[in-house]
């Protein structure tokens, strides 16, 4: 005669499903309290002075495209992409006649101002001009070929390094990360070490329960 077996209740370890979603929950809310992922930066602006920029004639190098920016930045994109496409377009033909004349208005907004700066960096512009209000947006004459590959550095012009300072900022970037997770590991140590004990407990707790049941 063959038995009935008898339905087994499931069993819920209760507190270690708790702390084992309980516990990372609470370590991302402390790193994103502390700010343990944000990324910052910054703007390098060179301004020159009234003297300087008269000497080399910036306002009078090219015949420039004026663009006028006098809101927020919402108002303003397609002028943006405008720009962009200007900008663009003279990079890549190195035109020595055209640039780019950029004001800004009394009501232009701040993220106006630095979505043209990022606009000017991503489109690789090698000569630029911050003065009063207005940002000159120059290109040089086609490189000659170079058959000698060595970095050269130019004290105090940033867009001629600024392949080497992007790679120096991204080494630091990596190496803040790296201190990150050095000062982290004993909390993901000690989280592993919860998991481990709570999947002990369990199976000890299951086999403990099959043992009773005999």
């Amino acid at each position: 005669m063959i038995e009935k077996r008898e339905k087994r209740k499931k069993i819920f370890y209760v507190p270690g499903m708790i702390s084992l979603v309980l516990i990372p929950l609470f370590c991302f809310y402390h790193f994103f309290k502390v700010d343990a992922f944000m990324v910052y930066g910054s703007l390098n602006l060179m301004v020159p002075d009234k003297e300087e920029f008269e000497k080399y004639k910036i306002a009078d190098l090219r015949k420039y495209k004026r663009f006028n920016f006098n809101d927020v930045k919402l108002k303003e994109l397609d002028k943006i992409k405008e720009l962009r496409f200007f900008v663009r377009d003279i990079v890549k033909k190195y035109d020595t006649i055209n640039g780019a004349k950029i004001h800004f208005g009394s009501k232009t907004d701040y993220d106006t101002f630095v979505n043209v700066i990022n606009l000017v960096a991503e489109e690789k512009v090698p000569t630029w001009a911050l003065f009063g209000n207005d940002i000159y947006v120059l290109t040089s004459p086609k490189p000659k070929p170079n058959k000698n590959n060595y970095r050269v550095i130019t004290c105090g012009y940033y867009e001629a390094n600024k392949d080497f300072w992007l790679k120096e900022d991204k080494e630091r970037e990596r190496a803040y990360h790296l201190s990150l997770y050095k000062k982290s590991w004993l909390i993901f140590l000690g989280y592993l070490g919860i998991v481990l004990l709570n999947i002990f407990a369990l199976v000890k707790f299951n086999k403990n329960k099959n043992y009773n049941q005999k």
